[in-house]
This record gives C-alpha cells, structure tokens and sequence, in this order.
C-alpha cells in the first residue's frame, strides 16, 4: 500500500508527497484527486497533519477516505511511548508538531497565512515518525496502534458530519414536560424557579443563589446541614427536608444547561445533532469532547435521538470492557476462562473464585480502582490468589507509579509522568514529605487504572476501525450517509444509523468486528466480548441491562480505593 503525504503550499496548493517523488495540485482539485486513487484497487494511505483539519471538506465533496495516517495523534503517542527513541523524533519543524493541538468549533479550519503551523511539511515528519517506529523494540504493536488512532479519527469526522438523527420537537416537548415552557435568554425555567423558591424557605435564605457554589454551602451551613461541599455524594448524607428539593434542582438544572434549548439551537440542526469529538482527548486515549457533550448524552433526552423513515438504530454496549482487556493483556488464563462468555462476573462466581456475582465484581473492580480497605480490599486479597497475573498486573502497575516509573498499555501509550500536570516535581526537596507520598500514591493509583482502561481504549478503537469498513461494505452505491453508518460512540457502545432492511447486517458485522479487535490485540488468547445489541427506531427504547448496577460497584470500588489515601 502506498503512502501519500499532503501538506498545504501557499496559494491555496496542496503538495502531494509519494517516496522520493513530489507534485502539487489545487486545493479546489483536491478532493476529485483523492476520489480519484480511492477508486483504486488499493486505496493508499493519505498522511496529513490532522484528519479534523483535512477529513471535513472531503465529506462535504461527497469523498469517503479508507485510510490516513494523523501525524498529530502519533506525534504525540510516540513522543510519550517508552519504547521509542525520542531522538529519531527530532529534526526540521518538530517543535512545531510538539505544540500542534487538536481543532476546536470556534477554531477556525486552517490557520492564519502567516501561522508556522499552516504549512506544515507531511513528508517530512512521516519519515521520522516511520523510523522511529521502525526502531523500537514493539514496533508491530505501535504499528498497530498508530493505525487504530487514525482510523478512529476518521470515524470521529464521519459521525460529526452524517451527525445523529434528532427530533428538535420531540426535545422541546421533553423539555417543556420537565422544566416548563422555554423561557426567554437568561432566565431560569418555570420548574427551576419553583425548586429555587422553596429551597429559598427551606433554608431561610430568602436572596439564596442556589447557582452560586459560596452562597449555596454558606445557606446549608446556616441551616445546620455540615458538608464540605455540594455535590450530590456529598448531600445524601444529610438529614434535611432541603436535601432533597436540591438534589431534585441541581439534576434539572444539569439538563437545561447541558442539553436545554440553548444546546439544541448551537448543536442540533438540518435534524442532526453534530457532537465534535477529540480522539485521544484523555491520556488512556480515550475520546472526549471538543463540545456538544458528544460523550454525555442523558436518559432524560435520548428519546429525541430517532431513526429517520424506513431506517433503524442499532445500539450496541460491550460487556465488562476493562475487566476483559485486563484478562487478554495479562495472560491470566483463569480469568481469560471466565471472559469465555455473557457474563464475566457470573463466570467467576460460578468457577468457586467467590461466592456471587456482587462479589466478582467488586473485587475485580477493586483491583483495577486499587481497594485495600471495605468489601472489596477483603475481595482483592482472596481474588490475587485465583488470578495472580491478572492482579499481580495492576499492582505492578500502582507500585510502578509509586516509584515515578512510566507505565504503558498493551500497545505502547504511555502514561504521563509523575508531576507532569502540574508542573511540580515530586522529587522537589522544598515538596513536604507527606504531601509527596500523597502524590505517589495517588499517582499509583492512576496507573493502577491507566495500564487497563487504555488497553480497553485499544480494543475500541479497533473494533471501530474494523466496523466502519464494514458497514460500507454493505452497500456498494451511495455515499456516507446513503449506507449503514456510525453516528455515536461513548466508550464501549457505538449506535449505527442504517435501513431498515440492512438492521441484522449491520448486527452481525458488529459482533464480527469485535472478534477481530480481540484477535489483533490478544492473539492466541481466546477473550469474548459480548455485545449487548438492540435495533431500535428511538434511542431512548435501547435500555443496557445491569447498567445500574455495574455503576454502583463501580462507585463503591472507586471510593474503597480512594479512602485508603486518607491520612487519619
């Protein structure tokens, strides 16, 4: 497969780089260039700065791009990827790739003419970027995440431009039905002031800013309810009758400032709802937001989320992700035995590992949080001695980030160092030492975490690659948004917007593609991904069982693992 490098020229030319050989073309021509050698037997692999910069006004030409390589997202991967040689990364405009960031909504498409950044050389930072890869000792393994991170930036343009089918009517009626008619800009809704009044008499506080962190916790105080702050965790605890109509505030206040009226006027037009997602937006490389909270879509507004006329949804959420990926990355063939099916946890209950399935889950969810203490610390003793590698893994992991040591994922992301956020240095003399050993072992902690939610990272990110292929494969005439598509994706659940008639394709091409990202990843090591399908006309009637459930033991691992940082 050949690879054609595209950096843009001054006068609106973009120069076209192939090996040793070079040309330029229009930019107006590019996108019937690219057409043009996609329709090739073998499509080549286009290299750009940044597929969000590029990716977009060929969609809008109607011009679907199999593969790329984004210099942006493996500059960054390998810059922090130990087993690369950082110098191999060095040369002619490398600091420049060292600041490049992602693009933003408010950002304009392409950088200003004078901007070093517009005219970027491709070609250049390609072949670094090839022979560092080259050089290192896990080369097929960073080979193979590189193609995955790129392929997941194609996937994120793709579904910001076909966008999620959305029902302005449907929304505004969800809205009126929990917050009142639309008010005008800058006041509350009907309900809201309702809540704000009666919180106003409840705590006497008759000028109460419940939007005002300060005023809110100062009106608590007064009233006698102790708490350090105001989140909701924080509030279920106390025993006032305010308690409750504020829990009751703060959830629809949430609603109509994340996804009221306000959003659906910014984000939500032609009937689409157009999230901007940020690939690798968190160190695991996991996606995040560049607005539209494309990653927080609530219960309280999927009903809006419906299939165009003779078209279906088809949801679907994988199984216990994390807890998969960190039986396929260990080894541990005892876990990796109970992953062989629907439920991992009931697996491990029912192979004597412990008593019920509660129990599988918070014990393996303590490890991956790091639980010494609570029910699941008492689990994590007994579970390490049924699964040794698979929690020896984790452990490793934590201890390694005590020490300030960089952890990795299966494929090579490394983590950030210790301090690295916040610009401090742990190893500082004038660091009090209490405070440093805080550090550490909260540090430990995340790399506990790190090393198996970016391998599951991993496994998403070629289930996706994988899946986008195949369900243009379903059909062979029309564009993007004519064949089956994806149009979200949160995590570990994707949502396909496809005819009617292709619903059960699609289905079966999504557990194919699943196989495969376990196979890429885990090799000879047999790990089932189940998914939790559902084919559906609203998004709203696609319910993930347990999910309630797996959230509280996930909650509760999480705060066992936390409290064993507290001093007393």
């Amino acid at each position: 497969m050949s690879r054609l490098s595209l950096s843009r020229l001054p006068g609106d030319r973009v120069l076209v780089g192939a090996g040793d050989d070079r040309s330029d073309v229009a930019m107006a021509d590019l996108p019937a260039f690219v057409a043009g050698r996609e329709a090739q037997d073998v499509p080549p692999r286009w290299v750009w700065d940044d597929t969000a910069r590029w990716y977009p006004g060929l969609l809008a030409a109607g011009v679907r791009v199999r593969r790329c390589h984004d210099l942006r997202l493996a500059h960054h991967l390998l810059r922090r990827a130990p087993v690369v040689d950082q110098r191999l990364l060095d040369g002619e405009q490398s600091e420049l790739w060292d600041r490049l960031r992602p693009l933003t909504p408010v950002a304009p498409s392409l950088f200003p003419d004078d901007s070093p950044f517009e005219h970027l050389r491709a070609d250049l930072e390609d072949a670094r970027q090839l022979a560092a890869v080259a050089a290192s000792t896990e080369a097929s393994r960073l080979g193979l995440l590189l193609a995955a991170e790129a392929s997941g930036a194609l996937a994120a343009a793709e579904m910001t431009f076909a966008g999620v089918p959305w029902r302005t009517d449907v929304h505004d009626r969800l809205l009126t039905e929990l917050l009142g008619p639309r008010p005008l800009r800058g006041i509350r809704p009907r309900r809201l002031e309702l809540f704000v009044d009666e919180l106003r008499t409840l705590l006497d506080s008759p000028d109460l800013n419940p939007d005002s962190r300060p005023d809110l916790l100062a009106a608590l105080r007064r009233a006698g309810i102790d708490v350090t702050d105001t989140r909701a965790s924080s509030l279920h605890g106390a025993d006032h009758p305010a308690v409750e109509v504020l829990l009751a505030y703060k959830h629809l206040a949430r609603l109509a400032t994340t996804n009221g009226w306000a959003w659906s006027d910014q984000w939500v037009s032609g009937g689409r709802f157009r999230p901007s997602y940020q690939p690798a937006g968190s160190a695991t490389g996991r996606w995040s937001s560049n607005g539209g909270g494309a990653l927080s879509l609530p219960a309280q507004v999927r009903a809006a989320v419906v299939a165009d006329p003779g078209w279906r949804l088809v949801v679907a959420d994988v199984a216990q992700l994390e807890p998969r990926a960190l039986a396929g990355m260990s080894g541990d063939h005892a876990l990796a035995s109970s992953a062989r099916g629907a439920d991992l946890y009931q697996s491990m209950a029912d192979a004597g590992a412990v008593g019920s399935r509660h129990e599988a889950k918070m014990g393996l969810l303590g490890a991956m949080y790091g639980a010494t203490s609570g029910e699941s610390g008492r689990l994590v003793a007994g579970l390490t001695r049924r699964y040794p590698r698979a929690f020896g893994l984790v452990e490793d992991a934590a201890r390694a980030g005590e020490r300030g040591e960089v952890v990795r994922t299966l494929l090579g992301r490394g983590a950030p160092r210790l301090g690295e956020t916040d610009d401090r240095d742990p190893d500082d003399p004038a660091v009090d030492p209490d405070s440093r050993a805080r550090d550490r072992r909260a540090y430990g902690r995340f790399t506990r975490n790190f090393v198996v939610q970016g391998t599951g990272a991993e496994w998403a990110l070629c289930w996706i690659a994988d899946l986008r292929n195949r369900l243009w494969a379903l059909s062979t005439t029309g564009t993007l948004v004519d064949r089956p598509h994806l149009v979200f994706f949160l995590h570990d659940e994707v949502v396909v917007h496809t005819p009617a008639e292709l619903a059960d394709a699609v289905v079966a091409q999504l557990e194919e593609a699943a196989a495969t990202a376990s196979a890429l990843l885990f090799r000879d090591l047999a790990i089932d991904f189940p998914l939790t399908t559902s084919v559906v006309e609203s998004y709203a009637d696609a319910g993930k069982a347990g999910a309630a459930e797996d959230g509280a033991a996930q909650d509760g691992a999480a705060q066992d693992g936390a409290a064993q940082d507290d001093p007393n």
